[in-house]
Formats: C-alpha cells, structure tokens, sequence
C-alpha cells in the first residue's frame, strides 16, 4: 500500500520561514507606499462585509489598502519616534488596533472624505452586534414562507402553521435596543429583512509629509494589535 500522506511530518522551519518572508514583503510594500503616496489615512470597518470590501476595493485601484496584521503594519511605518519610517508616522501605528488599515493615496483629502462619509450601505447585522432598536413581531400571521416554520420555531419563534400560514400565537419580542445580538435574535432579523447595521469606513487620522491630523476622536488610541512578528524583522528589512 502507499505510504498514508498523514504520517508526512512537515518542519516547522518550512512554515516559519514562509511565514517570516511574507510579512516582510508587506513591511517593504507599505513602506514603498509612505514614498509613492502623498497621504496615509489610518480607516476604522464597521460590520465589515467581505462583498462591500471587495467593492471599495474596485473603485479605489488607484490606491492602496492595507488591512489586518496590525502590528506588522505598525512596525512597517515605525511605533516610536525613533523607529518611525517618516516624521511623525508613530501617530499612525498607535491607532493599528482591531478592524483598523491603512488607506495610501494621492487623492485630494476633501475628495477623500466626501466618499467615505458618503459610501454607507445597509446591511443585516451579526451576532454580537448591537441592536439599535426594539423589534416586537405582534401576535397573528407572519409573511414568510409556510416551510420556514419549524425553522422559526429552532430559532426561539412562539409559531405555528395555521391554513397554511405561519402564525406567532403570542406577542413576542426579538430583540431589545442597547443589547447584544445573539445568534438567533440575528437569524430571525435576516428573515424579517431588518438590515440593522451599516458598513462603512471611517477615516480616523490623516498624516501627509510630517504632518499628523486626527479625524476622528478614537483616532489616537495607543495600543495596537498583538501579533508574532518581532522587531528583528524590521531591522533586517531596513537593512536591504
């Protein structure tokens, strides 16, 4: 019999090594882009949407965003005054954090605003996510399609099927304004067609030739992501 590829070991040297080129590559990308682009904006997703990413994206070819690995991103421009790749850039990093990237472009910043605040869309929020407002489904018929019943029913619904349609047999309430949505709460939502979150990207600080902006007021938060990349990293990419 063949040999079973389970028993292949992999050395941990391999992963690591791959691991370490890539993100140095990035160190070297986003720091090609501090020389290319006129302006670093440090941008916030909210109820990110991999669909609606792809599509800002797509308008914005001309620029560059980077997203994820923050602290790889935060050592790239530098996380100290005496680290920094360009003046004042360590005010970028301390804002790496969460659901936070970096926008390079050499669009003008009034253009640039006017479309973030603008490009807002609607989505149908997560698990977790906040509810911004009270839904109560009242007693009677549900306009949903009769085999969605004992499906509704998993999901915590008082219902049943009543000629043919759905019926709730009591007032019920599916989620409280203020709370965390939980993973049925969400569910329910979805099929009621409620889009209670928004996906948008929020601009949180500016920097432009030495020149640091904050633009929103959690722009500056100091602490940025954990990750694995160590500071000998940057060093040796600097050095090449």
């Amino acid at each position: 019999m063949p040999k079973s590829k389970r028993d292949k070991i992999v050395p941990l040297t391999v992963t690591k090594k791959k691991s370490y080129e890539t993100k140095k590559d990035l160190v070297s990308a986003i720091q090609e882009c501090c020389d290319k682009y006129a302006h670093l904006y440090l941008i916030e997703v909210h109820n990110e949407r991999n669909n609606l990413l792809k599509e800002i994206r797509e308008s914005w070819k001309h620029s560059r965003i980077f997203l994820g690995r923050n602290k790889v991103m935060a050592l790239s421009i530098g996380r100290t005054m005496e680290s920094e790749y360009k003046k004042d850039l360590h005010k970028i990093s301390k804002g790496l954090h969460g659901k936070r990237g970096l926008l390079f472009t050499n669009e003008k910043v009034e253009e640039v605003k006017e479309y973030f605040k603008s490009h807002k869309k609607l989505c149908f929020a997560r698990s977790g996510s906040v509810a911004t407002e009270t839904v109560v489904l009242p007693e009677g018929p549900l306009d949903l399609p009769h085999s969605m019943e004992p499906h509704l029913r998993q999901l915590g619904l008082p219902t049943k099927l009543k000629d043919g349609v759905i019926v709730l047999n009591q007032e019920h309430t599916v989620c409280t304004a203020g709370q965390a949505l939980s993973t049925q709460e969400a569910v329910i939502l979805k099929h009621l067609g409620n889009s209670m979150a928004e996906f948008n990207i929020e601009l949180m600080s500016h920097w432009s030739d030495g020149a640091f902006t904050v633009l929103s007021e959690s722009g500056t938060s100091m602490d940025a992501a954990d990750d694995d990349f160590g500071d000998e990293v940057i060093e040796d990419a600097n050095e090449n």
